[in-house]
Parts: structure tokens; C-alpha cells; sequence
């Protein structure tokens, strides 16, 4: 027993990192139990263990007396001289009580209750260690999963990535090497437990930190992050120093560091934009690269109303609504967008004009006049070079009525060339 205790200790303070002292705690603690079931009820009984060679002995702490009435509190004067030659009776005395075979039950009472103790002490040292290490960067191995949740060999200790904290486009296997942010160190019911996430905002904010001299050393600042972990990040970056580009010192050389960035978050898009205080700018460089035609703040609401061209209004919502949402976390604002539509009333305008025109001058009536202006004939000038199946075929008259439309054009031409004259 006593070179397995040794053996054990050894073992247990070497590979685990903990240290003897309570590792001897944890046993004696454990014997202590297991000596009260093998040696009775003995008075202030303690346990004591050699950590150089692993002796156990039991001790207790007797009354010395001329005549034993109770073996448990009590020894005799003679055999208390056997082992301290001056006492004398009403000394109290520690006396060793170790049964004979003591080493054989004890190993196999405690056995149980020392892992328990040891694995206490464990996770007391994991919370001493990770306690201040919420918001780090920290790689592991997959170990195995328990239901959705990944649990992750960090060396000494396991961390538990929850199914929230995933990233939904990743597939985890056993034995992947993976690096993760410590969201949280808690200590609950169940002892110490180390939270990692791959899906957190911040640990984008870390790997920049990492990869990005100018960040590390606050010539660049992280001023905004918003996530859709898996699909797209945006960043928004600022340097207090006019000399330094923010974005291209995210960026790098060749685009080097978000390229290790992006690798790492598994082709992740990553967009890294310069930051503004004014909501408006900062809102046209978020939503890069659609082409804003208007923008316009309701303060009231806290939104952003933006207007776009017909061909950029997929672009500057984003695929499912992700670029319009990525922008509103990352600005605090509503982000409104709709399809800028001044061009297309401006033409509708002209539209109705000339057809009021036709309606006066041809002698048509309006849907005959919205027909031909929508059918290419923008003007009456346009009449004197067409023919009279052009007409018939843009709006689905007769050619007896295209002709005389015709010459309607002609003789309304050929009049105020005269009056010109």
C-alpha cells in the first residue's frame, strides 16, 4: 500500500499538477472515513501519512488512567509509560491505533472516495487557472460529444462547446485540433466548467488581435464587429493616426492577414470596413459594395432610410436580408432600404406628357397615346419617318386607323414648320 500511495502521489502531482500537500488531504481525508469503519470509534482519531515513503498510521488522542472503563477514550498508566515514559495519570496522549490490517481495508474503503477528492481537487485547479482566462484564445482537441455538445481536450483539463456556440456550416470529428474563445469560466454545482465558442463575435475580434501588429498595439482600433458566424463578419476598423489605413493594415500584404483569418474561421466571408462617427457614412461604407443613390436619417426612429437603384437592391440587402442586418447591429440603427423609384416616376412623367400631346394633336385616345409612347414613339417627330405597320404593330390598331395617325403627325409638322416660317 504504502509504495502504490507513493507511486500514485507522484504520478497524480507530475502529469495532473496537483500538488501533494492536497493530494495527501484528499487521501487522509478518505482513510479517515475507512479507519472509523476498521478501528471503531476512537477519540480526535487522524490520520497521518508520510509523503516521503507513504507510511499510515492511525492516530487518537487517549486520556491516560489507572484502570481502563472504555477502550475508545481511555488507556492504561502502564501501557501509556511503554510509550512516554513520564506521563502521568489525566495526561491526554496520542497513541498510534493502526489495526494490523489496516493497509488492505483502508486501500480498498478509500479507493472510491480518494478518486472523488482527486477529482475535486482537479476541478478546483481548473477554475484557478481559467478563472481569469475568459476572452482568450485557447486550441484543443476533440475529445468526444455528449448529445449537440462538443467536448474539447485542452491538455490538463476538457472544455464544453454547447450547440449554441457552434458554427453551423463546421463539422467537428473526434481527434480534430480546433481553436476556440473562452466565453466564460464558471464554477457551478457540478464544479468548474470551461465554455468555449466558434461562433462568438469575439473571437473574430481575437484573431485579429492576433494576426494584426497595428491592433495589438492600439494604432488601429476594433471599433464594431457584427456576425452571422459561418456566412459573413463585418469589422469596422479606425486609426486615430492619418498616416495609418486601417483597412489595409487588417488586410496585409497581398491580403495575408484576413486570408490566415478567414482560413481559420473556414472561408468565413469577412468584410473590413473603416469605421465613422457620422451614422450616415459609416452606414454607405457598411453597406459596400452596393452603390447608394439616397440616405436620409430619422433620428426619431433611429433608422436609416437608404434608396438604391433597381440593380443594386439585391446587393445592398444581401443574400436573406444579411448585409441590411450586419449593418444595423454594426451601426445601433434601423436599416430601411427600398428601390430608389425617382427615375422610373421621372419616365412615367414623360410618359404621360407625351401621350396627353397625342391625345390633342392625333386625335387618339389615351390608352391608343400610352400605347404608341410605350411602342417607341416618343414624339411626333418620330411619326414623320415611320410607317404605318410600325404603328399597327406597337399598339394593335388596324392600318387604315395607322395611317391616319400618320398624317395627322405629317399635317401637325408640316403647320408649324409654316408658322415658323
Amino acid at each position: 500500500m504504502n509504495a502504490e500511495i507513493i507511486t500514485m502521489l507522484d504520478y497524480l502531482e507530475r502529469e495532473r499538477g496537483i500538488k501533494r500537500e492536497t493530494l495527501i488531504e484528499a487521501i487522509s481525508s478518505a482513510l479517515l472515513t475507512a479507519g472509523k469503519k476498521s478501528i471503531g470509534a476512537a477519540r480526535e482519531l487522524r490520520i497521518d501519512i508520510n509523503p516521503k515513503n507513504g507510511q499510515i498510521r492511525a492516530l487518537a488522542k487517549l486520556f491516560v488512567v489507572e484502570k481502563v472503563t472504555n477502550t475508545q477514550d481511555q488507556i492504561s498508566l502502564a501501557k501509556a509509560q511503554a510509550i512516554k515514559p513520564d506521563v502521568v495519570v489525566g495526561e491526554e496522549l496520542e497513541v498510534e491505533v493502526t489495526p494490523r490490517d489496516f493497509g488492505r481495508i483502508a486501500a480498498q474503503t478509500a479507493r472510491q472516495a480518494m478518486t472523488q477528492r482527486i477529482r475535486q481537487a482537479e476541478k478546483e485547479l481548473i477554475y484557478e487557472e481559467f478563472k481569469d482566462r475568459a476572452g482568450e484564445i485557447v486550441s484543443g482537441t476533440v475529445r468526444r460529444f455528449e448529445r449537440s455538445d462538443v467536448i474539447v481536450d485542452l491538455g490538463k483539463f476538457e472544455a464544453v462547446m454547447p450547440q449554441k456556440e457552434r458554427v453551423t456550416t463546421e463539422e467537428y470529428s473526434v481527434g480534430d485540433r480546433i481553436r476556440a474563445y473562452v466565453v466564460a469560466v464558471e464554477n457551478g454545482v457540478r464544479g468548474p466548467e470551461i465554455i468555449i465558442s466558434r461562433s462568438h463575435p469575439n473571437f473574430v475580434r481575437r484573431l485579429f488581435e492576433i494576426e494584426v501588429n497595428e491592433i495589438a498595439d492600439r494604432t488601429v482600433e476594433l471599433k464594431a464587429i457584427a456576425r452571422e458566424a459561418g456566412f459573413r463578419t463585418k469589422v469596422a476598423v479606425h486609426s486615430a493616426d492619418d498616416k495609418v489605413d486601417p483597412v489595409g493594415a487588417c488586410v496585409g500584404i497581398r491580403g495575408a492577414r484576413v486570408k490566415n483569418i478567414v482560413r481559420e474561421l473556414s472561408n468565413e466571408k469577412v468584410d473590413i470596413i473603416r469605421w465613422s462617427a457620422d451614422p450616415k457614412e459609416f452606414a454607405i461604407e457598411a453597406l459596400k459594395p452596393a452603390k447608394i443613390k439616397s440616405i436620409t436619417l430619422d433620428d426619431a426612429s433611429r433608422t436609416i432610410r437608404i434608396c438604391v437603384d433597381k440593380d443594386q437592391l439585391a446587393t445592398a440587402i444581401g443574400k436573406r436580408g444579411q448585409n441590411a442586418r450586419l449593418t444595423a447591429r454594426m451601426t445601433g440603427w434601423e436599416i430601411d432600404i427600398q428601390e430608389d423609384r425617382s427615375q422610373a416616376q421621372d419616365m412615367e412623367n414623360k410618359i404621360d406628357r407625351v401621350s396627353a400631346e397625342f391625345v390633342t394633336v392625333l386625335g387618339v385616345d389615351t390608352e391608343i397615346a400610352h400605347a404608341l409612347t410605350r411602342g417607341g414613339f416618343t414624339a411626333l417627330e418620330v411619326f414623320l419617318d415611320a410607317s404605318p405597320q410600325d404603328v399597327a404593330d406597337a399598339t394593335g390598331i388596324d392600318l387604315e386607323k395607322a395611317t391616319e395617325i400618320i398624317e395627322a403627325a405629317r399635317k401637325h409638322e408640316a403647320d408649324s414648320s409654316a408658322t415658323t416660317a
